[in-house]
C-alpha cells in the first residue's frame, strides 16, 4: 500500500507569550492521498494557519513528523526549505501579497526568476499562467489597476507558475464579496483537477469547504472529522 502524499503524525508547535510558551498544535495527525481536496475549517486561532506554515516550510515544527511526497520536511535546513518552497509549494494567502510596482505578469514571474530560470522562459510560463486564470488581457496591469478578485487571480497564477505538488491556501476569499468569492472557489477547483494538485485549504466559508472531497475540523491543536 502506497504512502499517502501528506503524513503527518504527533506534530507540535508553540510560540512564545512572556515567560511562557503557548502551545498551538497538539499532537496533530493527518493523511492525505494524493489529489485530494482538503476543507480545514474551524474557529479563528486554532491553528489552522500555523499548520499551513508548517506544511509549507515558513516554520518548523517543535517535534513530529511532516511528511509531503514521501519526504519528511522537519528536519530540513533553512536552504532546503526554501527549495520546498519553492519547487513543491503553490501558497495563496487572503491578501494577495503583489508587488505594486510591478505588472501583473512580472510578479507571476518571481518565483521562477529566484529558481534560476532565464527571464523570457519565466515570462513566457507567466503569460500561459495568467491566461489560465482568465487575465490574459490584464496582464500588463498593475496591482492597483485590478479588483480584488483579479489581484487574487494573479496571486493564484503566482503560486501555480512554478507546477507544485501542493497548493495551501488560507482563507483564499475570506476578503472578497459573495459573487467574487464563488468565482474564485470555481476557479480553485477547477485548477485543482486540471493540475492534479493536492489541496488543502482553511476556510471559514462553508461554500467553499463544500466544493472540497472532505472537511476537517481544527480543533484544540488537532484535527477531526467534521460533524454536519
Amino acid at each position: 500500500m502506497s504512502e499517502p502524499f501528506v503524513s503527518v503524525r504527533d506534530l507540535r508547535k508553540s510560540f512564545a507569550s512572556g515567560e511562557e510558551r503557548l502551545l498551538i498544535l497538539k499532537g496533530l495527525d493527518l493523511d492525505l492521498e494524493r489529489g485530494a481536496m482538503l476543507a480545514v475549517t474551524g474557529a479563528s486561532g486554532s491553528g489552522k494557519s500555523t499548520f499551513l506554515h508548517l506544511l509549507g516550510g515558513m516554520e518548523k515544527p517543535d517535534s513530529g513528523q511532516l511528511r509531503v511526497g514521501g519526504v519528511d520536511i522537519a528536519p530540513l535546513d533553512r536552504i532546503s526549505l526554501a527549495r520546498y518552497r519553492n519547487r513543491s509549494i503553490g501558497f495563496v494567502f487572503q491578501f494577495h501579497h503583489l508587488l505594486p510596482e510591478f505588472s501583473a505578469v512580472e510578479n507571476v514571474m518571481f518565483p521562477l526568476l529566484l529558481r534560476g530560470e532565464g527571464f523570457s522562459q519565466a515570462r513566457k510560463q507567466a503569460r500561459r499562467g495568467i491566461a489560465e486564470v482568465g487575465l490574459a488581457e490584464r496582464e500588463g496591469h498593475k496591482p492597483g489597476e485590478l479588483s480584488g478578485g483579479e489581484q487574487q487571480r494573479v496571486a493564484m497564477a503566482r503560486a501555480l507558475v512554478g507546477s507544485p505538488q501542493l497548493l495551501l491556501a488560507d482563507e483564499p476569499t475570506g476578503d472578497l464579496d459573495e459573487n467574487t468569492s464563488d468565482a474564485i472557489h470555481a476557479l480553485l477547483r477547477e485548477l485543482h483537477a486540471s493540475r492534479g494538485l493536492t489541496s488543502i485549504i482553511v476556510t471559514h466559508d462553508p461554500r467553499l469547504a463544500n466544493l472540497c472531497d472532505s472537511e476537517m475540523r481544527m480543533d484544540e491543536g488537532r484535527l477531526l472529522p467534521a460533524a454536519h
